[in-house]
């Protein structure tokens, strides 16, 4: 049987259709996913994520347990503030991606992806062997609703009792919000400004509410998971289990920037990826154009138009809705991976040019 978040019942009351995701029953779309993705890009569209898993860590070594654990340095964030990290293998290859959050000097928040939260757990209680910290899974104390769009930020300046402006880019604060105590992030997944409200499961049908309440004066709707992945693929976002996996290394996803090399006690994986740091990668992720109307889609492959050799693989691909010409991530040897190369892509026996092309293929205005 499929979990239902707290909020079942509402997506039931707006039409949604459903899909299992990572054990979960979550809406898939409630109007058309064109109709969301749209919203999300000129107006403001609400999530329901209460599927990602929360694993809360606390006490005075914290920081430096989290630091041997993951690949970036945690105990250098600024409370209130997050950064994006990721769980490696020993061998370097990714096992999540997470964003971690300070919520104060001795406590910190994982947020790990819904599939990935036992191994995100089990491997962070292993790693943390030694430091005087504790850990919880705290995934079933959170529901949480994410608002994401242009006019995102007004419609929680009318909500909350903090100063919406001043909460930057990958922060994090408390706030009221329908007369709740709740948790207020602004970071996001969909290549526009937005919001993560994380609230007590029992608070969650009040928030959503509220939030669709005023929301409804500046264009929100809601939106389901399909919209979501059409999102952050414009966005060039990786998507754990497609352009992430533990035969990947962030190196070869272009995320090397996260590695943080010579931390006091290193952290697990280190020698792997100074090593893939040091022969850089032999592939890595790209962006694909064409301007077909057949997507390539996950698992497709990529071809040499020459000889017709099999050079590469997609990894996400869609018809963009932004930009209205299919567009996909593919992982293609380095010597191919310059922008304005030209590949085929095999779509179900029909082979079609595409053109490699920066990242990411959307990028809001400032």
């Amino acid at each position: 049987m499929s979990k239902k978040t707290p909020l079942h019942d509402i997506h039931m009351e707006l039409g949604a259709s459903f899909t299992d995701f990572a054990g979960w029953s979550m809406p898939l779309r409630y109007t058309s996913e064109l109709v969301e993705h749209h919203a999300v890009r000129t107006t403001a569209g609400i999530f329901d994520l209460t599927h990602m898993g929360e694993i809360e860590l606390s006490g005075p070594e914290a920081g430096r347990a989290l630091d041997h654990a993951l690949v970036g340095r945690p105990s250098k964030i600024a409370v209130g503030r997050a950064r994006y990290s990721m769980l490696v293998h020993e061998t370097g290859g990714v096992l999540d991606d997470l964003v971690v959050y300070r919520l104060a000097e001795e406590r910190y928040l994982v947020v790990a992806n819904a599939g990935n939260t036992l191994v995100v757990l089990s491997q962070l209680r292993d790693r943390i062997d030694g430091y005087v910290t504790t850990i919880r899974d705290t995934s079933g104390e959170w529901a949480l609703i994410a608002v994401q769009g242009p006019t995102s930020p007004a419609i929680v300046s009318e909500l909350v009792d903090v100063e919406v402006p001043l909460l930057k880019y990958y922060a994090i604060d408390r706030a009221r919000l329908a007369d709740r105590e709740v948790l207020l992030a602004r970071t996001g997944y969909t290549g526009e400004d937005g919001f993560e409200i994380y609230c007590r499961p029992e608070d969650a049908t009040a928030v959503w509410r509220s939030v669709s309440a005023v929301g409804a004066r500046h264009g929100l709707v809601p939106c389901g998971l399909a919209c979501r992945d059409t999102l952050r693929l414009e966005a060039g976002m990786p998507l754990y289990g497609q352009e992430l996996t533990v035969g990947t290394t962030p190196f070869d996803a272009g995320l090397g920037r996260v590695v943080v090399f010579g931390k006091p006690g290193g952290f697990v994986g280190e020698a792997a990826l100074a090593a893939r740091r040091d022969e850089g990668p032999t592939r890595v992720l790209v962006g694909l154009a064409s301007t077909g109307r057949r997507a390539p889609r996950t698992g497709y492959a990529v071809l040499d138009p020459d000889t017709g050799e099999r050079i590469g693989e997609v990894t996400s691909g869609a018809l963009s809705p932004t930009l209205g010409h299919p567009v996909a991530m593919a992982y293609l040897p380095t010597d191919r991976s310059e922008p304005g190369t030209k590949v085929l892509v095999d779509i179900r026996g029909s082979q079609e040019y595409a053109e490699v092309v920066p990242l990411p293929f959307y990028r809001r205005r400032a």
